[in-house]
């Protein structure tokens, strides 16, 4: 195949493919770093305690307000631009826009995650550095990817088919963690360290190379009268001019915060969305330990890897079959059930005891799926809720980027929470202190867990039971304070139905030159 047979083939890919492709490279770097950041720094590079909480609780404030100052930013100049001016903006201007800020902040992102491996300051300074640049990075390339699914596609169709490509990749990205459990060696990183180099290369060069495709198959879009190509797959056609903009200096923050904070589904909602980033975080940042403490004698080094790279793969693949659920029964009867399945499954578990290793095994993997699965499903509620709030204010323009921006504001604490919380329950109800303890040897590995010397007789099941608990109690506190929130979550059914034709009928009224794809 020559050099113009292979361009001409990677041009004919469909629009969907291309943008679906992006969330793998992005999906390969995520998912180690969630998984390993906290073992790294505590028991690799010996973080005392004191720099951990500052790195994380600096952490928490930056990776609040970082989406809702970026989403500002970054789309300034598209609400700056008023009609009177003559400084009108093509959609498809905005596309090319977002995609070469993609083309940017994705290799930025790569190298951001690489810092993590290779000690190049003291461990607090660069815990500190390393949390706050990944977390930028990942914030602007998650808002235009995010972003471009509106960009690109209009009709909820097109959008489901280019969140499918989403999920399909995804799934592949977090293959990545079958094989990071291999090279885990805490005794010896330089493996791992060779891992990681390989994710962010092949991560940079993934973002340049569907970045520049995806810009050329716009480009070509924009030049073609018909462009059928593109139009079948949800991709954007022409020069479609944004008519919104005018009304994007209506409103002051201020007011718009005030509204915000009288839009009582908004508050039950994030009340809830706080939890479940916390219980995702949680099971990612303490999924090594739970395989360390309770199944180091129990399973090998392959299974362990399995049950990494199942716990994250699954809940991708989960999307593909959720939807159509919740196409039948509604978001909110779904994330329901996920919520009574996660706290049904945490009630056997703890009445089943520490001592089931296949038990074990399948809940530690079922209790993140499921977790994750939801995290999945609620981008859904939230543009349900961006349908409520334009009815309920009567706006001319729905505020859609500020809405999730400020969903993130609030709920991203949970992140942080997660690895604080857990390491001071632990050593509350164990004495066991990760920041003090010897590293641990690996699941499959010969030695029994602590390598010198081994503690009292009494002391080991109190640490197993401890971590136990942990596992268990953590989920069921969990659910019941969601199932508790979602219940006074009225945005569902008869009310969704009404709030969904009031935009319609907002939408025909205001009819604007964009073109369905």
């Amino acid at each position: 195949m020559g050099l113009g047979t292979l361009q001409a083939w990677t041009l004919g890919l469909p629009t969907a493919v291309v943008y679906g492709s992006l969330a793998l490279f992005i999906s390969i770097l995520h998912n180690v770093f969630l998984l390993y950041y906290v073992d790294t720094f505590v028991s690799v590079y010996k973080i005392n305690k004191a720099a951990f909480w500052v790195g994380e609780t600096v952490f928490l404030l930056w990776n609040s307000l970082n989406d809702p100052l970026f989403g500002w930013l970054s789309d300034r100049q598209f609400l700056s631009s008023q009609p009177w001016s003559g400084a009108r903006l093509s959609s498809r201007a905005v596309v090319l826009a977002r995609v070469r800020a993609l083309g940017w902040h994705g290799p930025l992102l790569a190298l951001s995650f690489l810092a993590f491996w290779v000690p190049w300051a003291p461990a607090g300074l660069q815990f500190l550095l390393c949390l706050c640049l990944y977390d930028g990075f990942l914030t602007l390339v998650d808002l235009h990817h995010h972003a471009l699914l509106a960009d690109l596609a209009l009709s909820a169709h097109d959008r489901t088919h280019l969140n499918f490509y989403c999920s399909l990749f995804s799934a592949a990205g977090s293959l990545s963690v079958f094989a990071s459990y291999a090279f885990w060696n805490k005794e010896d990183f330089s493996s791992f360290r060779a891992f990681c180099v390989a994710l962010a290369a092949g991560s940079g060069l993934g973002f340049v190379g569907a970045t520049r495709l995806l810009r050329r198959q716009v480009e070509a879009a924009g030049r073609g009268p018909e462009c059928p190509a593109l139009a079948e797959d949800g991709g954007l056609c022409g020069e479609e001019l944004l008519t919104g903009c005018q009304d994007a200096g209506g409103i002051t923050l201020g007011q718009y915060l005030q509204q915000l904070a009288r839009h009582r589904n908004f508050l039950w909602f994030v009340g809830m969305d706080l939890v479940q980033v916390f219980h995702c975080h949680f099971n990612s940042n303490f999924f090594p330990l739970f395989l360390e403490h309770l199944l180091s004698d129990h399973i090998s080094l392959s299974t362990g890897s399995f049950l990494l790279g199942v716990s994250y793969v699954a809940p991708h693949l989960n999307n593909l079959y959720f939807l159509p659920l919740c196409r039948r029964w509604g978001v909110y009867a779904v994330v329901r059930g996920l919520f009574l399945l996660k706290l049904g499954l945490s009630l056997l578990m703890l009445l089943a005891g520490p001592d089931r290793p296949s038990l074990l095994c399948l809940f530690i993997a079922s209790n993140r799926v499921f977790t994750e699965g939801t995290c999945k499903l609620l981008t859904l509620v939230v543009s349900d809720l961006v349908d409520e709030d334009l009815v309920l204010n009567h706006r001319k323009q729905a505020a859609s980027a500020l809405l999730f921006g400020m969903v993130a504001l609030v709920t991203k604490p949970g992140q942080t929470f997660a690895p604080l919380l857990g390491t001071w329950l632990l050593c509350f109800y164990t004495g066991h202190d990760l920041f003090q303890q010897p590293p641990l040897t690996p699941v499959g590995s010969a030695q029994p867990w602590p390598e010198a010397p081994a503690p009292a007789p009494a002391q080991a099941p109190t640490l197993r039971q401890g971590c136990f608990y942990l596992l268990v109690l953590v989920p069921i506190t969990c659910a019941l304070l969601q199932l508790f929130t979602w219940s006074q979550f009225t945005l569902h059914g008869r009310r969704l139905h009404m709030v969904k034709a009031q935009r319609q009928n907002l939408s025909r009224a205001q009819t604007l030159d964009v073109k369905m794809v």
